[in-house]
């Protein structure tokens, strides 16, 4: 799995989350709601340390935005992107096949 985030996206949540350095954003599924690949389930996201090894990360302007291993039944067989939405104002998600 791999993660990738929009610039669109990061200035969302530097801007509404006053991120600082070092902080980290957690993905995650949970119930209700649907994704392009999900039904009931939608992406949750939480300013969280990760507790182990994530299952993806990237670090953009010393922010790391990662899901946890925890999650891989959500995430599994997709990469996450991470864009922004501006007639709804809030990130929207896309999933990708992984490849690997």
């Amino acid at each position: 799995m791999e993660i990738d985030v929009t610039e669109r996206a990061i200035k969302w949540f530097e801007d509404e989350l006053s991120l600082e350095k070092g902080d980290s954003i957690r993905f995650f599924g949970k119930t209700y709601g649907n994704t392009e690949v999900h039904e009931g389930f939608s992406v949750g996201m939480s300013v969280d340390k990760p507790d182990s090894e994530p299952l993806a990360q990237k670090k953009v302007n010393e922010v790391t935005y990662f899901a946890g291993k925890e999650d891989e039944w959500f995430f599994s067989g997709y990469n996450l992107e991470i864009d922004f939405n501006p007639e709804l104002e809030e990130p929207i998600y896309h999933f990708h096949e992984s490849k690997s």
